[in-house]
């Protein structure tokens, strides 16, 4: 990868730069964060959309790179985002609707991308409380779910996400697309098996985990005496033993009809609005 992307070195500050060519060294980085390889080593993602920006923004992130399409120039909003990711030393593209395809992969592409710096948390530094929730993931495979699982915890109020083991990006395209924007809500956190064993042990919270030997009915657990930490397993295998036997409670979805499992994504929503039941509640804004 070339220095275009890596490098947004004071000479761009102010800069707003129209590009209509695909061959264009910056689009084509850009167009290369499609690939976890390229992500890992930038530590980027691209996010899409106006309202994703504007999110993004306000929760304090830096857009490192704002592509928007000439159809967007003028518009308010975009303006503002364009001044915003100028003042903080970003660069800011004018392109065609073709270059805004090939960057997003779609046919009818958002008018505005973000180019953004990869976050994630500590686990080691997250000192959980009576009242917290936190999801932990063994091995998340579908990006699908990954992102629907982040918008789930943040809608339910949950202060993270731990990725267990070898999970799939929770920032590539497809996962990112799935949150609707809660990837800069939400903490994220990575960790090897032992390295979670380890904290939640220290952390002194509940550890529920859902598992087909689970003998609780999920809606018994008393899930108001410690933090929680709802932990699912992986979309195919389910939780390994040394996972299981670290569990506070086993627990299982009572089912009844002829399907025999529960897509991951909805069962860690079914879990989490249930361990957070005694929080929620409806305010005017509903």
């Amino acid at each position: 990868m070339n220095d275009y992307h890596r490098d947004q070195g004071p000479r761009r500050v102010g800069q707003v730069k129209e590009v209509t060519s695909l061959a264009n060294p910056i689009i084509k980085d850009i167009k290369a964060l499609a690939n976890k390889k390229e992500r890992d080593e930038t530590r980027s993602f691209i996010a899409e959309g106006l309202k994703l920006v504007i999110d993004a923004l306000d929760l304090g992130w830096t857009i490192k790179t704002l592509v928007y399409a000439k159809a967007a120039k003028g518009k308010t909003q975009v303006e503002q985002v364009a001044l915003k990711t100028v003042a903080t030393g970003g660069l800011v593209l004018e392109v065609s609707e073709k270059v805004l395809s090939a960057i997003t992969r779609r046919d009818n592409p958002q008018m505005v991308v973000g180019v953004f710096e990869q976050r994630y948390a500590h686990l080691r530094d997250v000192k959980p409380v009576v009242g917290e929730t936190y999801v932990a993931l063994d091995r998340v495979r579908d990006p699908g779910n990954l992102g629907t699982i982040i918008r789930t915890a943040d809608a339910a109020g949950a202060s993270g996400v731990i990725l267990v083991g070898e999970t799939t990006d929770p920032f590539s395209l497809e996962t990112v697309r799935a949150t609707m924007g809660s990837v800069f809500a939400m903490p994220l956190m990575r960790a090897t098996v032992a390295e979670f064993v380890k904290w939640q042990k220290a952390a002194g919270v509940q550890l529920a985990a859902t598992h087909l030997a689970g003998a609780v009915d999920y809606r018994t657990i008393d899930y108001r005496k410690k933090p929680v930490v709802l932990l699912m397993g992986n979309e195919q295998a389910g939780l390994p033993e040394e996972l299981a036997r670290e569990a506070t409670a086993l627990a299982r979805i009572p089912q009844q009809g002829r399907a025999d499992s529960l897509n991951l994504a909805i069962a860690t929503g079914i879990m989490l609005f249930e361990a957070r039941r005694h929080l929620l509640t409806l305010d005017d804004r509903t």
